[in-house]
């Protein structure tokens, strides 16, 4: 018998998030280890008229490949994701990693290598998408790695993944609900959208950045799962100021801690960190666009009460706002590229302020009437 949160959890990623149509090409690009949602997703897509392709990948299929690919492979990018990318209607992806410390001693070069060949498939599933021709979705199904990852038991990590996506027994219609996230974060949108001058202060930051003709998008369960922001890619060259990112920095299966990050015109002229500061060296250095913002966001769920060490969860918690380093969302209007895309977050809940052309807007973690 089906999990009845799982079948939830398909239909919000079917019938609301990816809108799946009659004759829709849908790529559903997941592990084995996520077979349940596979499953359940398959089928309503199925239902729905679409026409599914699965493209499932081992659980370690990333550890394999980088032990036993040469510098050629490295570079290769995978010509089915490039296809789907290219011509599909839908991908829906699900991540479903059973060891998040697999590639924690991977050469970062070789990692750095093989992110510029799969940069181009991410390339243009964002420039389909921003053209309206291309609906995505990326979520994750829960396994005992994150419940380890977020300190928690394996049963209660499940609850608090199926509540933060609220796919819960206690959310009698999820479509209903993502649509309701939906209307109050555009009435938030609405106050900032068309400012220019942004100011970040409190405990750990002291930041100015300009959104003057950026456009602000409404995460609301369309892109991710669970979700819960509001974000834009700041203008590039406007970003001064100072900032302590108060959760670990996690990307590649790498955790640094500690971060501070000092801007100049746009670009992190200082970055520091407590540990693994090589890391955070090799990633600025990856190209000319990581040492430059792609986004800035402030998360609006609440049901994420907590750091799980996982950035998709993470960047969503109520009462926080983070950044990102290099590529942009080419919807928000930004125009930085970059091989990565890094997000940081820092808590606002306390003597923290957000203020919006010198008006203020966001106090303490919360939006101002």
């Amino acid at each position: 018998m089906s999990d009845l949160r799982v079948v939830k959890m398909a239909r919000i990623l079917v019938d609301y998030s990816t809108a799946v149509k009659p004759g829709d090409r849908v790529m559903i690009e997941a592990t084995t280890a996520a077979e349940p949602l596979v499953r359940e997703v398959y089928q309503r897509v199925l239902e729905r008229g679409g026409n599914p392709h699965l493209l499932l990948s081992l659980p370690d299929q990333e550890e394999i490949f980088f032990q036993a690919a040469g510098e050629d492979q490295l570079d290769f990018v995978p010509v089915f994701h490039k296809l789907a990318a290219d011509t599909f209607d839908v991908r829906i992806r699900i991540y479903s990693e059973t060891n998040t410390r697999l590639l924690s001693h991977v050469d970062p070069a070789r990692q750095q290598r093989r992110q510029k060949a799969v940069s181009k498939i991410q390339a243009a599933v964002l420039e389909r998408s921003a053209a309206g021709q291309f609906r995505w979705m990326s979520t994750q199904f829960p396994t005992q790695a994150y419940a380890m990852d977020a300190d928690m038991g394996w049963h209660e990590y499940q609850d608090f993944v199926f509540r933060a996506c609220h796919a819960d027994e206690d959310t009698p219609d999820p479509v209903a609900y993502w649509r309701s996230v939906e209307r109050a974060q555009a009435a938030n949108i609405a106050r900032i959208q068309g400012h220019d001058r942004v100011s970040v202060k409190g405990l750990n930051a002291d930041l100015q950045l300009s959104i003057q003709g950026r456009t602000f998008l409404n995460s609301c369960g369309i892109h991710n799962l669970p979700d819960g922001e509001i974000y834009t890619g700041p203008v590039e060259d406007s970003v001064n100021g100072w900032v302590r990112f108060t959760y670990p920095a996690i990307y590649g299966g790498h955790s640094v801690e500690g971060v501070q990050l000092y801007f100049q015109n746009g670009q992190v002229v200082k970055a520091t960190a407590e540990k693994n500061q090589e890391f955070l060296d090799q990633m600025l250095a990856s190209d000319a666009g990581a040492r430059y913002l792609g986004e800035f966001a402030i998360g609006t769920n609440f049901q994420i009460d907590r750091f799980t060490n996982n950035i998709l969860y993470d960047e969503k918690i109520g009462g926080t706002f983070h950044m990102a380093l290099g590529s942009s969302y080419l919807e928000t209007g930004g125009k930085n590229h970059s091989a990565i895309h890094w997000d940081m977050i820092c808590d606002l809940r306390r003597d923290s302020e957000i203020r919006v052309d010198g008006e203020l807007f966001y106090k303490d973690g919360q939006f101002t009437e």
